[in-house]
């Protein structure tokens, strides 16, 4: 038997409905995908510990486990990106999954080629002349791992942070003192534009201040700038 080729991306498909993992498994193929399906969230996790994912697809509507509770424990201890595939339509349940973790929500049902396009903008490298980037970085009393997916405080108590929360950390890391936009966000961590992107990034830009001790009303790293974007203040220092 061949080894898989590891320069592939590879996608898992946990979704309970066979004609679903077929059609999301011939399309991604077909666009040059590695792909592994599962029907059952105990065959997925195993898979997941033979193999780490570059990005998950989750169904929400799991015969053996809660949707939602795996996908906040996939943001937690996974590097994958994960996108919700749900026929739960509802504006809140689309908050819902993205304030556990999720990178995005797609809505059953989908075009192939749309959950394609989203996998695309995932993957996406946001600096693609940078081959290795600097996974540690140093700032006010703080460190931050994207290795661990941990925040570190000047005690060495640590606080873990999702896969979506660090990519909005790892943005404003990157470009501190300087204005990000909504647009400029949206267009660097993928995602569709709207009402559900704008919320899902209020939450991850809040829940990443309370695990950096802000005050609320008076945040000292992450500023709002009304009507314009964000701007994290502040040296920060990459090994």
């Amino acid at each position: 038997m061949n080894a898989p080729n590891t320069t592939v991306p590879h996608v898992a498909i946990l979704d309970d409905e066979p004609e679903i993992r077929r059609m999301l498994v011939d399309a991604l193929e077909e666009s040059g995908f590695r792909t592994t399906a599962y029907g059952r969230a105990t065959e997925f996790e195993a898979g997941l510990k033979r193999a780490q994912p570059d990005v998950c697809l989750v169904d929400l509507g799991l015969p053996d486990r809660d949707g939602l509770a795996l996908v906040h424990r996939l943001a937690l201890e996974s590097g994958a990106a994960i996108i919700i595939i749900s026929g739960r339509a509802q504006v809140q349940d689309r908050v819902t999954g993205l304030e556990l973790g999720a990178d995005d929500y797609i809505i059953k049902p989908f075009d192939p080629a749309e959950v394609v396009a989203r996998i695309r903008a995932r993957l996406r490298k946001p600096r693609p002349d940078a081959a290795a980037p600097a996974q540690v970085a140093y700032f006010a009393d703080w460190k931050a791992s994207f290795e661990r997916y941990v925040l570190i405080n000047a005690e060495g108590v640590e606080t873990p942070f999702s896969h979506a929360e660090g990519e909005v950390l790892r943005l404003f890391l990157e470009s501190p003192n300087r204005l990000i936009s909504r647009a400029q966000m949206q267009e660097t961590l993928g995602g569709a534009a709207g009402e559900s992107f704008d919320r899902a990034m209020d939450v991850r830009i809040s829940r990443l201040r309370t695990k950096l001790c802000e005050d609320p009303k008076n945040p000292r790293l992450i500023k709002t700038i009304y009507g314009a974007g964000y701007i994290f203040l502040g040296d920060v220092r990459w090994e």
